[in-house]
């Protein structure tokens, strides 16, 4: 898997755009953001690895060592070393088989806790040889993954007032263990300072580790004798351990403009683990680094892990979607991005595709740090990125490029007419930025402006890494920004050399990049809600400042997901009696709706598979009366003309001191043919659950596609709660 800030498909990805924009850098060819117009991923497995699982339960789901609802597993009790050692002796069992039939496969890991699993380098062995032996369940290439990235002000999604219902900032997070399964954790920059910190037991290489981040270990064994360590060398993980636990009110600087308010994280008080799987140079993690670090992460004690990263998703379920749903019921809540592969539905990543998994989309901040540009008595802000800024103003002629139809040109083949001495004006869309802008260059520009093609501020713009890139300046303006200048033909523009802080109204716009569900083969609803994820300010390694503390805007559904483990960690402080299960439903089930934007058009989104359940709001998510399990309600796919009723059971849990009696209606489904309903009233008792049915009916002549409605629940004619409701006519 790869870190999402550019996805390499099914091996496993960070899932961020790093300061530039949306990513998702495909295995087989880009789709992506950072280096071009387009996001997306095809699947890539490691078809020299394999996960394979044995028969008998990992100690997250087994009977015997299962924890009791809210606590963790002991690992000192003498069932659970009873049950440890059953596994280790089922998977001795399993090494004696290979030597024997596989001689050439090699085991390279091996797991117990969210996985009865053993990772297995093939060196030759058919991945069929090894699923006939008689104590393996199931077997499977490892996927390969990559990593994600972005950044929002904490109004947006009302963590300050959540801060302020239990002590302020000072307590934010504050105990809580969250655990950065990334590419580590800069311990020398100063949102991750220690002062003011007790001493804590630590984890791993003491490099890397001080009183705030406590964990640093490393997770490669695709190249052991590499010689890894757990120092972030990558941006990406420092990133979104920021925006999860950044220390409160540190001060920031971008290109040189200070920012006017000091930077937090979500859960300023949280420690955090750095549990890298892509140390050094490493673009991608396999399956058996991940589950490893979240095996480590939680023997270690942590109570939330954020997987910033994702790849392609294949079936129902694969194993580390597996190990991400035993862990959940293990009582750690585990945040995952979406992906950055929309848009469009069936899009959704692995393991973001988990049902236990807190699985992220990612909306807009209104905020960037870029250069004025004037037009006549027209003023704009121009983000810039990889490319080159202007070192005094410079005054030109404004050069717009259209297509023979009127839109502006996306310059992605080679441009007729000379731009020479003008500002050259183009779109957004289809090529890299590197290639428009070196297109425009040819044709003489002195510099370039790219129109943004989606609803929101401008990002920045990052290159293609090819060995050609353009020369000359170059910056993206907004799409009305665009819009606007397409008339100013000719007329003197200038671009500033003077970088300004910009603070906007472009809030709570989807990103066009974010994955959409339904998933594959079971058609559930993800992502489950949605997080600020474009334009997310945030830190990165002061080896990329000169030593100096560092900043910068990142993209992605990366960074919407450490806004999701981060107000895990609030809520857990808030209410450390609460279920990970229950801190999920919390933080879905109470979402604002009605506020997301498509990224397109700008009117209001209502697709529960683009939005989840809406923008996640933590003061509702720490106030929540009522834990619904599961969190969404999905009837899966329905053939046409069959005309099929089906019901859904959902569990309702007070999480209250007193009782409630509850109000439930289901609103009128998108579309025609289908209609649903549910138990209308139902009494729970503090602490206690009910379950409650919601009923679906698909008339023979139910129109093709998706069917969409919203479960509202309510208590005395307040809402406390909703969920979304989906069937898929195909």
């Amino acid at each position: 898997m790869a870190p999402l800030h550019g996805l390499r498909a099914s091996a496993f990805a960070l899932i961020a755009a790093f300061p530039v924009a949306t990513a998702l850098a495909a295995a087989g060819g880009s789709k992506g953001a950072s280096a071009g117009d387009t996001t997306g991923g095809s699947q890539r497995m490691d078809t020299g690895s394999a996960l394979v699982q044995l028969g008998g339960e990992p100690l997250a789901t087994d009977t015997r060592t299962k924890p009791p609802h809210g606590k963790k597993i002991d690992f000192d009790s003498s069932t659970v070393k009873s049950a440890r050692a059953e596994l280790s002796a089922l998977r001795n069992d399993f090494k004696t088989w290979l030597r024997a039939n596989a001689p050439r496969a090699q085991v390279t890991g091996e797991f117990d806790l969210a996985l009865n699993a053993v990772a297995v380098r093939l060196n030759g062995e058919a991945l069929s040889t090894l699923a006939a032996a008689p104590m393996v369940r199931r077997v499977e290439y490892q996927g390969v993954y990559y990593p994600m990235i972005t950044d929002p002000d904490l109004s947006i999604i009302s963590a300050v007032d959540a801060w302020n219902r239990a002590g302020g900032a000072a307590s934010a997070g504050e105990g809580v263990k969250v655990a950065v399964v990334d590419s580590g954790i800069d311990v020398k920059h100063p949102c991750f300072d220690d002062t003011g910190y007790a001493g804590k037991t630590r984890f791993g290489d003491p490099r890397f580790t001080n009183n705030k981040v406590i964990a640093a270990r490393v997770f490669n064994n695709k190249t052991p004798s590499s010689g890894f360590t757990a120092e972030a060398i990558d941006s990406h993980g420092t990133h979104v351990a920021g925006t999860i636990g950044c220390n409160h009110y540190t001060p920031a600087t971008v290109s040189g403009v200070t920012i006017p308010y000091g930077i937090s994280g979500v859960a300023p008080r949280a420690l955090l683990g750095n549990y890298n799987v892509f140390p050094a140079d490493v673009a991608n993690a396999r399956s058996e680094d991940i589950v490893n670090a979240l095996e480590a992460a939680y023997a270690d004690g942590f109570d939330v892990a954020n997987m910033s990263l994702g790849g392609g998703a294949h079936g129902i379920q694969d194993l580390l979607t597996v190990a991400v749903d035993n862990l959940d019921q293990a009582n750690m809540v585990v945040a995952v991005a979406a992906g950055n592969s929309g848009p469009g539905h069936f899009t959704v990543e692995s393991p973001g595709s988990a049902a236990g998994a807190l699985t992220a989309g990612a909306t807009t901040v209104p905020h960037f740090v870029g250069a004025p540009v004037s037009v006549s008595a027209n003023s704009f802000g121009a983000a810039s990125g990889e490319f080159a800024v202007v070192s005094s103003n410079l005054t030109a002629p404004l050069g717009v490029v259209l297509t023979p139809s009127g839109a502006l040109n996306t310059a992605c083949t080679p441009l007729t007419g000379s731009l020479t001495g003008k500002i050259a004006l183009i779109a957004r869309g289809t090529c890299t930025f590197s290639a428009k802008i070196r297109n425009a260059q040819i044709a003489g520009a002195s510099a370039v402006l790219v129109a943004n093609n989606v609803q929101g501020d401008p990002v920045a713009m990052a290159s293609d890494g090819t060995a050609a890139q353009p020369s000359v300046p170059a910056y993206m303006v907004s799409l009305s920004a665009g819009t606007a200048l397409k008339s100013s033909n000719g007329q003197s523009s200038t671009i500033s050399a003077t970088l300004n802080y910009f603070l906007t109204t472009s809030v709570d716009f989807q990103a066009g990049f974010s994955s959409q569900g339904p998933t594959d083969v079971d058609f559930r609803i993800k992502p489950d809600v949605m997080a600020p994820g474009v334009n997310v300010l945030s830190s990165i390694p002061v080896s990329f400042c000169g030593g100096n503390p560092c900043f910068a805007f990142f993209q992605g559904t990366s960074m919407a997901t450490p806004h999701l483990a981060g107000s895990a960690a609030v809520v857990r402080q808030q209410h450390p009696d609460w279920s990970a299960a229950q801190i999920r439903s919390a933080v879905v089930n109470t979402a604002d709706r009605g506020v997301v934007k498509t990224f397109d058009t700008g009117v209001i989104a209502s697709d529960p598979n683009v939005i989840g359940s809406g923008r996640e709001n933590l003061l509702a998510a720490v106030e929540s009366q009522l834990a619904i399990d599961p969190v969404s309600v999905s009837f899966g796919a329905v053939p046409s003309g069959s005309g099929q009723s089906k019901t859904f059971a959902l569990t309702l849990t007070n999480l209250s001191a007193a009782n409630l009696d509850l109000e439930l209606s289901v609103s009128s489904a998108s579309g025609t043919g289908v209609s649903y309903s549910v138990t209308p009233s139902a009494s729970v008792a503090a602490g206690g659950s009910t379950v409650v049915l919601v009923a679906m009916s698909a008339e023979k002549a139910a129109g093709f596609g998706d069917h969409n409605a919203v479960l509202s629940i309510s208590s005395r004619g307040a809402a406390i709660a909703h969920a979304g409701v989906y069937t898929l006519i195909k």
